[in-house]
C-alpha cells in the first residue's frame, strides 16, 4: 500500500503532515509548561492564554512565541538552577559532608563505633576530612 501511494506523493505528504503534527504538539507542551511555570503571571492572564491557544491554536502559539518567547528561556534556566540547588542540598544532606573536619571525623568515628564501617573505611574518611 505504501509503495503504491509513494509514487504520487501521498506517503511523503503524510510524513510531512505527521512531522508538523509532532512539532505542533511539542510546541503546545512547551507553551503550557512555560505558562504554568511563570509565577509572575496572574491567573487571569494564564486563563486567557490557555483559551487563546486552545480556541485558535496556530495563531495562539505564534502570538505566545512573539509576545512571551524571550522570557521562556529565562524561566527555564531559573527552574533548572532551582532544581540543581535542591538536588545539591539533598546530596549534601545524604552524604553528610559539611562542617569542620573535626565534625566529619566525629561522624566517621560514630559510624565506626556502631559497626557501620570498618577501620579501613574510617581511615579513608579521616584522611579525606583532613585533606579538605
Amino acid at each position: 500500500m505504501a509503495q503504491s501511494s509513494f509514487g504520487n506523493g501521498d506517503f511523503l505528504l503524510f510524513m510531512f503532515e505527521f512531522f508538523l503534527f509532532v512539532i505542533w504538539f511539542w510546541l503546545l507542551i512547551m507553551i503550557f509548561s512555560d505558562l504554568f511555570r511563570d509565577h509572575e503571571t496572574s491567573g487571569w492572564a494564564k486563563a486567557l492564554w490557555t483559551i487563546l491557544v486552545i480556541v485558535l491554536p496556530f495563531l495562539g502559539i505564534l502570538l505566545y512565541l512573539i509576545v512571551r518567547g524571550r522570557g521562556m528561556t529565562d524561566r527555564a534556566l531559573k527552574q533548572q538552577q532551582a532544581m540543581k540547588q535542591q538536588m545539591d542540598a539533598q546530596i549534601r544532606a545524604a552524604v553528610g559532608t559539611g562542617g569542620s573536619p573535626a565534625d566529619q571525623i566525629a561522624q566517621a568515628k560514630s559510624l565506626l563505633d556502631t559497626g557501620a564501617i570498618t577501620q579501613a573505611e574510617f581511615e579513608v574518611l579521616k584522611s579525606k576530612a583532613l585533606s579538605s
